[in-house]
């Protein structure tokens, strides 16, 4: 039997990979899986509970998440384009537009109320795209490197494959959101350049060719694969630890309004530390957006130390409650199709005994 401090460090210790090697024990022969049935790791996942729509991972499921991913993030994006609007002139103007009060207040004596919806349609068809891939990829990534990595791994590494599901999910959810967002930032930071998307989308094209929607796609990864990584690790730990030591009761007895309540707290912690991994890149995406002919190394070394943190305040506000409101609407359209909600990992039994922790 391990000795009980190493037995206390595997439970207690929820973010240091295992640095131990683990003693054989003989386990029972499992039954087969049906044939054309695929065997599933994650927790919940091998059959259907009562009540759920379909199974965990199927292609329903899949489909469900991908429009829940689009609901998450087009209408939380779009919500908050005034406020992303002035973070982006802050960012590129910041001896125009001083602070966030100053900032709403220059576009609204020079553009009116109407000028702070600028972006709203390139934002919400940006969004919606990566939403789509973000949510739905993750869920396609986590399941498979759950199947190679087998329950016991799963559990042990379960931090490490939140971060690589989901820094693969944000790959691919960035070549979506490219080219509305260099569009969404043209609008916003160049007045008077153009309106609306219908007339950024050919002028741009015209000026660039394509290399225009996608010459930010680089720092878009810089930007919200470390963004993403963030959002679904920290929320998922913080949603098991919320429920390990500050909900009175097991998932299991709460209500589904009261989980829900645990994924929007769980949601804003992480998108604190989202905003602030992430600001640097995002300063350089919409300074590069902005100007013709330049390099992301260039706007960096314009900006400076002090240059890529303008505006951070603002962007915690904002990518705060935008991350709360979207795992809330995320976990929502789970409840409201009844799709499979797994509860928190556990250790399996076979890790257990392997521990020394069952008698």
């Amino acid at each position: 039997m391990y000795p009980t401090s190493l037995t206390q460090l595997a439970r207690a210790n929820p973010f240091s990979a295992p640095l131990f090697s683990l003693q054989k024990v003989e386990e029972p022969r499992q039954s087969q899986p049906e044939p054309g049935r695929r065997s599933r790791t994650l927790a919940a996942a091998a059959a259907v509970d009562e009540g759920d729509s379909c199974e965990f991972g199927s292609q329903k499921y899949l489909v469900l998440c991908g429009f829940g991913g689009i609901l998450s993030c087009g209408t939380t994006h779009t919500a908050v384009v005034p406020l992303d609007l002035v973070k982006c002139r802050m960012q590129v103007n910041p001896d125009k537009y001083k602070s966030i009060g100053n900032g709403f207040a220059v576009t609204v004596r020079e553009d009116g109320v109407r000028g702070l919806a600028k972006g709203w349609a390139p934002t919400f068809i940006g969004y919606s795209m990566q939403g789509l891939c973000k949510f739905g990829f993750y869920e396609v990534f986590k399941i498979m490197y759950s199947d190679l990595l087998g329950e016991e791994n799963t559990y042990l590494w379960r931090t490490s494959l939140y971060l690589a599901a989901s820094a693969s999910a944000e790959f691919f959810a960035d070549i979506a959101l490219a080219p509305m967002e260099a569009v969404k930032v043209r609008i916003q930071t160049q007045p008077g350049y153009a309106n609306t998307l219908r007339q950024c989308v050919p002028k741009m094209y015209a000026e660039e060719g394509i290399w225009a929607f996608y010459k930010g796609v680089v720092p878009l990864w810089m930007r919200q694969i470390p963004y993403t990584m963030m959002k679904f690790a920290c929320f998922e730990r913080t949603v098991e630890l919320l429920y390990k030591y500050v909900v009175p009761k097991p998932r299991s007895e709460c209500s589904k309004g009261e989980q829900l309540v645990v994924t929007f707290v769980a949601g804003y912690i992480a998108g604190v530390f989202c905003a602030i991994v992430s600001h640097p890149a995002d300063s350089v995406v919409s300074v590069l957006n902005k100007e013709k002919g330049s390099t992301a190394a260039q706007v960096l070394k314009k900006l400076g130390p002090k240059g890529v943190w303008k505006g951070l305040v603002a962007r915690i506000i904002m990518i705060g409650t935008l991350t709360a409101l979207q795992w809330f609407i995320y976990d929502s359209v789970k409840v409201y199709f009844r799709l499979p909600r797994p509860p928190p990992p556990e250790m399996p039994e076979s890790l257990k005994k392997k521990l020394g922790l069952t008698d």
